[in-house]
């Protein structure tokens, strides 16, 4: 299946459904060409809760990790994760990074799960190295933004990690820009991965996810179906500025916290490149879980 067929496998689809047909998914990964430069992810993240659920959106992670091992294993993976918001711009550099179990309320079950990954200090000091002002830290682990995601990716856990901070007093267009002088670690061999959501409006959201009810918000649909759009279109810059999407952006985005990283994955496109989505679902209310690869 060609790259064009796919996206308008994709693109027949309604909005706010999900791409959960596995079997294109993998085809596509099996006859896109293997490259020396290493792709980029964003992953919607959605419910630390997905970290030990089985179902189509850990399918996808679980196909598009395998697909990626095949083409071309990354010597170390850089998360740019929603739950790492620093004052300044920070680089993980740990050796042994500790798993953080940054959030509430979940089973047992959910605080007893492992990843025991190495980090890439050679990796982490040389990306602080590419951005003004960076700063290498080890007081920082891999949050659930980052294991969670990478669990289903790279189950086995045996390729580095580390962790990119977001400096959360910097304007959107700045992540956009601050991505791009990362784009040297792709031809590295660094995989570079987004973790947020494109749509995380949560306080709506809360009284859906406690009754199990995973019908979305009209508002977060065409929101999520705005942002398919630009990415389609190769858009990019129009995604920095959400709010003029109208009323759909200021409620799917009440924080750009989650939004933000879908910036920094976009600023590392290439002029030849293009966004694949590969998981499409907006989900109790307002929560957009879809996910893209840029190669």
């Amino acid at each position: 299946m060609k790259r064009r067929t796919f996206i308008h496998s994709l693109c027949a689809l309604p909005l706010g459904s999900m791409v959960t047909d596995l079997k294109i998914l993998r085809q596509w990964i099996d006859e896109t060409p293997a490259t020396s430069r290493q792709p980029v992810l964003f992953i919607g993240h959605g419910s630390p809760m997905n970290a030990i659920e089985t179902n189509p959106y850990t399918k996808a992670l679980q196909a598009m990790g395998a697909g990626i091992l095949e083409k071309n294993r990354p010597k170390a993976v850089l998360v740019v994760s929603a739950h790492w918001l620093t004052r300044g711009t920070f680089v993980q550099v740990a050796p042994t990074p500790e798993i953080i179990y940054d959030f509430g309320g979940f089973p047992e079950e959910l605080y007893k799960v492992q990843y025991p990954v190495v980090g890439s200090p050679d990796f982490a000091n040389e990306t602080a190295g590419l951005l003004p002002e960076a700063k290498p830290t080890a007081e920082w682990g891999l949050d659930h933004g980052a294991w969670a995601v990478l669990k289903h990716l790279f189950p086995r856990a045996d390729i580095p990690a580390f962790q990119l901070s977001i400096d959360w007093g910097k304007p959107m267009l700045h992540h956009f820009e601050l991505a791009g002088m990362l784009s040297k670690l792709r031809d590295r061999g660094v995989l570079i991965i987004g973790s947020g959501n494109i749509v995380h409006n949560l306080g709506a959201s809360i009284p859906m996810l406690g009754s199990g009810d995973k019908s979305a918000f009209d508002w977060a649909v065409e929101f999520d179906g705005w942002v398919g759009g630009a990415l389609q279109n190769g858009d990019y810059r129009k995604l920095i500025n959400y709010e003029s999407a109208g009323r759909s952006g200021t409620l799917s985005v009440p924080s750009p916290d989650h939004y933000i990283p879908m910036l920094y994955s976009l600023g590392l496109t290439g002029k030849a490149e293009s966004v694949h989505s590969f998981y499409e679902s907006v989900e109790y209310g307002g929560i957009s879980m879809r996910s893209f690869i840029i190669q």
